[in-house]
């Protein structure tokens, strides 16, 4: 189980410093809500965090990533406080894991590894554990040797879970075989779907896009009037879920639900998600979920449209659905024009299904408008 460890008597659970590096390009509010959300990732993971570390520098220290007297300070917090791992919200090399493990003898991961973990822990089906075997593959890759020194069988929990642990004694030979045998799979994969959709051409596809835990999945079971499982926690969708849409008066209309995106997300896991990330590519239509309640939900808002970008999604017709409505504090009333049908950006809340007569009319305007063309 991810987040715990084993001893010969008993099951802990793991207690993490994190730690967090502000250069000075940095933007304030950026540097405090990214330590946030590596808590709430921590936390996600079953860990249990004791403290939070930051330093300010002019530039990243190649050997430890932060200087030297920090180093010290947080193996004196490790000592007193009986912390047993270090979480990095930046991407460490694998030097400098191996250097900070040395000095500070507990695990030592970053803020990749964290969320690959959490996937490990949320994939459900045979499609979503392949992707992240693939990703955690492709990530140990070019760790191999630090997981050879470092990471015997006492070490479990965040970051060593599935293929980490399984692969200990291999070689790279070993892996890349593995990889091209999930890639394989991925691709049986790909031709299945590509064979679903020929026979869904008829069909207005849809799909929500948004942050992690902003709510999609909510929306999803009030567009669909289906029962997926909601959770108020990050990652709770990995595995795609496809619905017709309801009340759409005998449109062939589906709606899909995907995995939400998160700030710093992993290349590795943008890349294995490929087969999943289809629907979003292939969609007729995107509906962007907002959490409009978050203070910063402009710069979340930035960080979907970027990697909506890399996936090659960004000139999908897209509408913006601002959640949450009911705990914001913004003066969304003003904003009331927003709900006619020539426009795209719609103040809803899925929990209280406030406003989504209003989308629901403005997706079969647009399922007919396609139709037509």
């Amino acid at each position: 189980m991810a987040g715990f460890y084993e001893t010969a008597n008993e099951v802990q659970t793991e207690r993490a410093i994190l730690v967090g590096v502000k250069l000075p390009r940095a933007i304030d509010y950026e540097f405090d809500e990214s330590l946030k959300e590596l808590r709430l990732l921590a936390t996600s993971a079953g860990a249990q965090v004791l403290d939070i570390v930051t330093q300010e520098r002019k530039k990243i220290d190649p050997a430890y990533f932060i200087g030297k007297g920090k180093v010290s300070e947080i193996r004196a917090m490790i000592d007193s406080g009986g912390a047993n791992v270090v979480i990095f919200d930046e991407e460490l090399t694998p030097a400098q894991i191996r250097n900070l493990e040395n000095s500070l003898e507990v695990k030592v991961i970053d803020r990749a590894t964290l969320i690959l973990d959490i996937f490990v822990n949320r994939a459900k089906t045979n499609e979503a554990k392949v992707q992240v075997e693939l990703a955690q593959l492709n990530h140990l890759l070019p760790r191999l040797t630090r997981q050879w020194t470092h990471l015997s069988k006492q070490y479990g929990g965040i970051g060593t879970k599935g293929p980490g642990e399984t692969q200990l004694e291999t070689d790279r030979r070993l892996i890349n075989n593995k990889i091209k045998i999930l890639k394989k799979k991925l691709d049986k994969i790909d031709k299945e779907r590509i064979t679903q959709r020929k026979n869904r051409l008829d069909l207005f596809r849809v799909c929500l896009v948004g942050y992690t835990n902003a709510g999609k999945s909510t929306l999803f079971n009030c567009l669909t009037k289906s029962g997926v499982i909601t959770e108020n926690r990050l990652f709770s969708t990995l595995d795609s879920t496809t619905r017709k849409l309801a009340d759409s008066n005998g449109r062939k209309i589906l709606l899909t639900d995907t995995v939400g995106f998160i700030n710093k997300l992993p290349h590795h896991l943008v890349a294995s998600f490929k087969s999943t990330l289809d629907e979003v590519r292939l969609a007729n239509l995107l509906i962007h979920v907002v959490d409009f309640s978050h203070p910063h939900y402009l710069k979340r808002i930035a960080n979907v449209t970027e990697v909506l970008s890399e996936i090659g999604a960004d000139k999908i017709p897209i509408i913006m659905a601002f959640n949450k409505i009911d705990k914001s504090a913004e003066p969304y009333a003003e904003f009331g024009h927003y709900f006619t049908p020539d426009l795209r950006n719609f103040f809803i809340s899925a929990i209280k299904k406030q406003g989504i007569e209003h989308l629901i009319k403005r997706i079969t305007f647009l399922a007919d408008d396609n139709n037509s063309a």
